[in-house]
C-alpha cells in the first residue's frame, strides 16, 4: 500500500508540458535583475504546463528584471502588463538557460510589449536576507573556525536558513558571538562591491567562498562586503549596503545530518517583529509571576514547587491505588467457574488501570476483569484475560476491548491476556459493563 501511494505521489508531481510556442525570433534572454525592478519586453515564447491536474504557463521574455530560484534564494514574483492586463508571476525559474515567468493565464495579444514589474517589498526582504547570509557564514568562520563550509541555503522573503560543517550543538556563548559580530557588520553599513565578470581563478586568488558542490564557470561573480570579512562567489541579489538589513536574530540552531549543523534566522521587519514578541511574552510571564526581581531564580523555585508536588502527589496515587486494589479484591466473583470482576472505578491517572488490572490478574486463574475509569472527562477501559481463557475463548482480551470500546466511541489494542482502550463519551461508560457481562456469558457458554 506505501508502495502504490508513492507511486500515486509521483504521477500526482509529473509535470505535462507542451511544446514551446514561438512569438518572435528566438533571442538570448537578458537578465535585468541586478539593476533594475521594472523592464519593457517582449514574450519570446510560450507553452502551457500540467500538473496535479492544474494547467499554468511558462513564459520567457527577451528581457526581464525577474530573479530565478538558483544558489538557494527563491525566485521572483511580481506582475507583467500586457495592453491593459496584469497578470501575476506566481514564481521565476530557470531551465536550459532561459528565465521561465509562471503564470496562471497568458495575456489575449502575445505580441504587444509586456511591463515586467517585480514585487519590490518582496524582493528587498530577499535580498537582506541573502546578505545577512553572506555575514553568517563569515562570522560562523571566525567564532567557530576556518572548517566551516557551506552545505545548503534556503533565502527566501520570511527568513534565511544556513547549513553548514561543524562537529558540535552551538553554545549559547557562541550563538551571542555570533550575532553580534553580525549586527556589528550591519552597523557598520558596509557597501556592496560588486564583480560580475572575473575570471574563476583570480576569483580563487581572492579568497573567495564557494558553495560546496557548486559548479562553476570560467567568469564569476563576487560580492564584497568588506575584503576582510566576506568575499564570496553569488548570483543572487544584495542590498547595497548592509545598514538595509537594520538587525540580525538567529531564531534556532539544530542538526540536519552527521557533522552538519543547520541555523535558521531572520532580519529587518521579521527580527524587530521577533524581539517585540519575545519582549511581550517575557512582560506577560513577569505579570503572571507577580513581578519577581530575579525571573530565572522565580521560576526555577516554581519548578522546584512542582516537582515536590509532583512526587507527593505520587505518594498519595500510589496509597489510593493500594486502596482500591484491597477493595477490588474483595468484590471477585465466581460466575461460569471463572473468577469474575467487572467494575466501574475511581483512579485518577488513567495509566494505573492497566496496572491494576494486571496486579489483580495475579494468582487467579481462570479470571475475566474489566475496569473501567474516567479521567478528564475522558472515559477509559482494560480488560485482562488469564492466559487459558486467552487461548480457549474465541475472543481474547485485544478482541473484546475493541467491542467493549463501541458505546465510548474509542478504540484501543494491547496483548491477548491484556488490553486498554481510550474513547470519547463518558455517557457510555454503564453500556461498556453491562456489555461485558454478556460477552462473558457468551465467551464462557462456547467454552
Amino acid at each position: 500500500a506505501l508502495q502504490a501511494q508513492r507511486q500515486r505521489s509521483k504521477q500526482a508531481a509529473v509535470l505535462e508540458k507542451s511544446d514551446w510556442m514561438p512569438v518572435v525570433e528566438e533571442v538570448t534572454p537578458v537578465f535585468l535583475g541586478y539593476d533594475q525592478l521594472e523592464a519593457t519586453a517582449r514574450i519570446v515564447k510560450y507553452r502551457a504546463v500540467k500538473t496535479q491536474g492544474k494547467e499554468v504557463y511558462q513564459v520567457v521574455l527577451d528581457q526581464t528584471p525577474f530573479y530565478p530560484e538558483g544558489g538557494g534564494q527563491v525566485g521572483d514574483t511580481g506582475q507583467l502588463g500586457v495592453a491593459g492586463e496584469s497578470l501575476a508571476v506566481l514564481d521565476t525559474q530557470k531551465e536550459n538557460d532561459l528565465i521561465i515567468h509562471q503564470v496562471a493565464q497568458l495575456p489575449a495579444e502575445v505580441t504587444a510589449p509586456v511591463q515586467a514589474l517585480v514585487d519590490r517589498t518582496r524582493r528587498s526582504l530577499i535580498a537582506n536576507n541573502h546578505t545577512a547570509t553572506h555575514l553568517l557564514h563569515a562570522a560562523l568562520g571566525q567564532v567557530l573556525g576556518p572548517h566551516v563550509e557551506q552545505r545548503g541555503s534556503l533565502v527566501n522573503d520570511r527568513l534565511l536558513r544556513f547549513d553548514f560543517s561543524h562537529p558540535a550543538p552551538l553554545t549559547a556563548q557562541e550563538i551571542v558571538q555570533i550575532e553580534d559580530l553580525v549586527n556589528q557588520k550591519i552597523r557598520a553599513n558596509m557597501a556592496l562591491q560588486e564583480q560580475r565578470a572575473m575570471p574563476l581563478a583570480a576569483a580563487k586568488a581572492l579568497g573567495a567562498a564557494a558553495l560546496f558542490g557548486e559548479k562553476y564557470g570560467e567568469q564569476v561573480r563576487v560580492i564584497t562586503f568588506d575584503p576582510s570579512f566576506s568575499v564570496e562567489l553569488c548570483g543572487g541579489t544584495h542590498v547595497s549596503a548592509t545598514g538595509h538589513l537594520g538587525f540580525f536574530k538567529l531564531t534556532s540552531t539544530g542538526a540536519v545530518a552527521a557533522g552538519v549543523r543547520r541555523i535558521e534566522a531572520v532580519t529587518a521587519v521579521a527580527a524587530e517583529r521577533l524581539v517585540h514578541e519575545q519582549s511581550a511574552l517575557l512582560y506577560t510571564l513577569r505579570a503572571l509571576l507577580k513581578q519577581p526581581k530575579d525571573l530565572e531564580k522565580a521560576v526555577q523555585l516554581l519548578l522546584q514547587e512542582k516537582a515536590s508536588l509532583s512526587k507527593q502527589l505520587a505518594t498519595y496515587e500510589a496509597a489510593q491505588i493500594r486502596t482500591l486494589m484491597d477493595q477490588l479484591r474483595s468484590q471477585f466473583q465466581m460466575k461460569h467457574g471463572i473468577y469474575t470482576l467487572i467494575a466501574e472505578v475511581d483512579l485518577p491517572p488513567a495509566a494505573a488501570l492497566r496496572q491494576v488490572a494486571l496486579a489483580l490478574q495475579e494468582g487467579r486463574s481462570p479470571c475475566f476483569i474489566v475496569l473501567a475509569t474516567t479521567v478528564a472527562d475522558k472515559p477509559h477501559v482494560a480488560v485482562a484475560l488469564s492466559e487459558d481463557l486467552a487461548c480457549k475463548w474465541p475472543h481474547n482480551a485485544r478482541d473484546i476491548v475493541q467491542q467493549l470500546v463501541q458505546p465510548i466511541q474509542g478504540g484501543g489494542g494491547g496483548k491477548p491476556t491484556l488490553a486498554t482502550a481510550g474513547g470519547k463519551e463518558v455517557q457510555g461508560l454503564p453500556q461498556v459493563l453491562e456489555l461485558a457481562k454478556e460477552m462473558l456469558d457468551r465467551n464462557a457458554v462456547a467454552l
